[in-house]
């Protein structure tokens, strides 16, 4: 495992992310980390609906959704304290002022730097 200690074997992780292939190999990042479940969205609509059933340990929020901005998902996971990070291609100067305190990883990422934003984001 690469992950670098935190045991992640019962973790659930909710992925926001619209293009497939990414939530893809986020996914197999994750499995490779150890987490229990990996649950995709593909959309804001997708995210809250999962949410509603479903209460992750930790989120990954691509921050836009095909046109769409991931601050409405951010919203619910900050209401509900699950903590959650944004992957972003323009990295922390893609997330809005309002939230800029959360993790921000930067696409392309790799395991190592996940395994780093993921262990922020469970610090307890």
């Amino acid at each position: 495992m690469a992950n670098s200690g935190k045991d992640l074997s019962q973790t659930d992780v909710l992925v926001v992310e619209d293009e497939a292939m990414i939530s893809f190999l986020v996914e197999d990042m994750l499995r490779e980390l150890g987490v229990r479940e990996v649950w995709l969205a593909p959309a804001v609509t997708a995210a809250l609906d999962l949410l509603k059933t479903k209460r992750p340990h930790v989120a990954i929020l691509d921050i836009n959704l095909n046109g769409e901005s991931a601050y409405a998902v951010a919203e619910r996971l900050q209401e509900s304290g699950i903590p959650f990070m944004f992957a972003s291609g323009y990295g922390r100067s893609g997330v809005s002022e309002e939230w800029a305190g959360r993790p921000v990883v930067q696409k392309p990422f790799d395991l190592q730097g996940l395994s780093a934003a993921l262990e922020q984001c469970l610090k307890v």
